[in-house]
């Protein structure tokens, strides 16, 4: 597969940084990415998911977690922030409501890492809208694609979008600042060499997750600034005896890196989340929402349910099993509190993970029991699908099931609900009158330059 995907791209010793007879992986990928035809659609698709990452940013300013970085971004320290330092808060900010998109098959939050380093980097270099958006398709491309191979073992204990962000963040930072091939390998190796971003969080809610995608951002654009002026980095970060997948990938798949380099751009098989919650949970919020208004319309009463079950894949247990939710971040990631607020709420919203909510959804969510189960766990990380059944207190029966949830590639939301939900985020992060962002945003597409946002 390897020799293939060299073939493919036409490489030879010369073009190889350091003469190595056969090109690294990420040799390949930078290739890879750079010979792949961006059409208006394209572009228009990369526009949505820059309005949809600048929202939830904007919108991360409203949250407990929003304000401790805005205390720290206020000190002196930050007076005159680089670009690397705007990007860290933008994407810490992208990635607090848990409304930001997700890139299924590498377990990637690609928006929230590379648009805040593109946008930080384009801001004050006057450029057009259509570098903007290749630099954003060239960012996702490269985080999803290592993040594709990076195996399940992996993502048990590491975070993915920490991990395999900050090649994302490099590779779009490479795209801006006009890097040659050989500089790209160099910021995409050293990047690669930053990469950190655990689990362990998990267990006492604590704030680190928005850090993860603020370091990735900023490690990326460092990389490739540094890379601009000859400073080298591995180009067997990824397959090296001493490299990332040795590292911390023991069920890597390095072939994957470079599989199907004629693919759709990988942003536009990118999910974008309508509810405020872990997207593990959002198969099950949907068939939930599902049986709810099945159960509406048969007149019965969801605060009569006696029991529900859950069948999905494993990384959603690992990650989601949560009975208990002491905390807004808890109900975000339980399965258990977000099926019981889909049943008993006619909207999953903000509101829905808050202490009254969590109080209301409390006895049910303890009689939510989750499982593994076929053909969910197979078709995992491929399709993210579940399967909800609920028992009325009256013995009767109902189930859905969702093989792909809203806001899936195959189940997409349209560009009227993108902006619908842009327009909501925006206000909830203060934005009286969004329409003029909105309108900046979207106008990339046609080479309009970025539009003037203050952040802060």
């Amino acid at each position: 597969m390897l020799e293939q995907s060299v073939c493919f791209l036409n490489w030879t010793v010369v073009n190889a940084p350091h003469s190595l007879s056969t090109p690294s992986l990420t040799e390949t990928l930078v290739a890879l990415i750079r010979a792949k035809t961006v059409t208006q659609s394209d572009l228009d698709a990369a526009a949505l998911f820059t309005l949809d990452a600048v929202a939830n940013s904007l919108a991360g300013r409203n949250s407990g977690p929003g304000k401790v970085l805005f205390d720290w971004w206020r000190s002196s320290s930050n007076a005159a922030p680089d670009p690397g330092r705007e990007a860290f808060l933008m994407a810490a900010l992208c990635h607090i409501l848990e409304t930001d998109d997700l890139h299924r098959e590498s377990v990637v939050h690609p928006g929230c890492v590379v648009i805040p380093a593109v946008w930080s980097l384009a801001k004050n270099r006057n450029t057009g809208g259509r570098q903007v958006l290749i630099a954003i398709l060239q960012g996702f491309e490269a985080a999803t694609r290592v993040g594709m191979a990076v195996g399940p073992e992996h993502y048990r204990i590491w975070h993915n979008t920490a991990t395999c962000g900050p090649f994302g963040s490099a590779m779009a930072a490479a795209s801006l600042l006009d890097l040659d091939d050989t500089q790209a390998v160099h910021a995409l190796g050293n990047a690669g060499s930053q990469s950190s971003g655990l689990w362990e969080f998990l267990e006492t809610g604590a704030m680190t997750k928005h850090l993860h995608a603020g370091h990735a951002a900023e490690a990326g654009i460092r990389s490739a600034e540094l890379a601009a002026y000859g400073f080298t980095g591995p180009p067997k970060i990824l397959e090296g005896e001493k490299g990332f997948f040795r590292a911390a990938c023991p069920d890597a798949d390095p072939e994957a890196v470079i599989h199907e380099p004629d693919a759709p751009w990988q942003l536009t098989r990118t999910s974008i989340k309508p509810w405020p919650s872990c997207r593990h949970t959002h198969p099950a919020i949907d068939a939930a929402e599902e049986l709810r208004t099945r159960l509406v319309a048969d007149g019965k009463d969801p605060a009569n349910i006696r029991e529900v079950e859950v069948a999905t894949y494993r990384a959603a247990l690992d990650v989601c099993n949560r009975p208990r939710a002491a905390t807004d971040y808890e109900a975000k990631f339980s399965l258990q509190h977000t099926v019981a607020a889909a049943l008993l709420f006619p909207e999953v919203n903000f509101e829905a993970f808050g202490p009254e909510a969590r109080e209301r959804c409390a006895d049910l969510a303890l009689r939510v029991k989750v499982e593994v189960a076929d053909p969910w766990a197979s078709a995992y990380p491929r399709s993210w699908g579940g399967h909800v059944r609920v028992r009325m207190a009256d013995g009767d029966e109902t189930e859905a099931e969702r093989t792909n949830a809203k806001g899936d590639p195959e189940a997409p939301l349209d560009r009227n609900e993108m902006i619908g939900k842009a327009d909501m985020l925006l206000r909830h992060g203060g934005i009286s009158a969004p329409q003029t962002i909105i309108d900046g945003i979207l106008g990339l597409a046609s080479g309009e330059p970025l539009p003037r946002i203050d952040l802060a």
